[in-house]
């Protein structure tokens, strides 16, 4: 029980930290890597739209420059409401591809430290269970030494009778 203790602790710790430092240098290279840009809407957005977060929204076609000079479009979420000709803020990454808004960075920190929580969850949980298989294993042994020893010493304590 020790043993699973102490994996549990210092393993525990230890890909949490991990987990966390990798997740945070992901959204770190993704804030890096993606701008934000000013595109143009080529369609209306209705009114009529699913919510997101508070926020109402709708697919709609836009068009952008990047900063080369060429020019792209794609489909992306924007608020409802607008009127085609109206000018949004999207996110493109270093080859000028529509993608999503990266993590600020208090939000990016919150998800890491999300993800290495469960790192060190998934991790206890393993070892938990593997230290319980052993713990059994261990128990049944015991038990059958002991079955084995009972079956040697407990005749010698038997009441003779003359």
């Amino acid at each position: 029980m020790l043993v699973t203790w102490v994996l549990v602790a210092v393993g525990g710790t230890a890909v949490g930290v991990v987990t966390a430092h990798a997740a945070d240098q992901v959204f770190a290279q993704q804030r890096a890597e993606r701008t934000p840009v000013h595109a143009v809407l080529l369609d209306d957005v209705p009114r009529t739209a699913t919510s997101e977060m508070g926020r109402e929204l709708a697919s709609a076609r836009v068009r952008w420059t990047n900063s080369d000079g060429s020019t792209h479009s794609g489909m992306t979420l924007v608020s409802t409401g607008k009127k085609a000709g109206s000018t949004v803020r999207i996110w493109i990454d270093a080859q000028g591809k529509l993608s999503t808004q990266p993590p600020t960075p208090g939000k990016a920190a919150v998800e890491a430290g999300l993800f290495g929580a469960s790192a060190a969850l998934a991790l206890s949980g393993v070892v938990f269970g593997i230290g319980g298989v052993g713990r059994l294993y261990l128990d049944r042994r015991r038990i059958k030494e002991w079955d084995r020893e009972w079956s040697l010493v407990g005749p010698q304590w038997g009441h003779k009778t003359s």
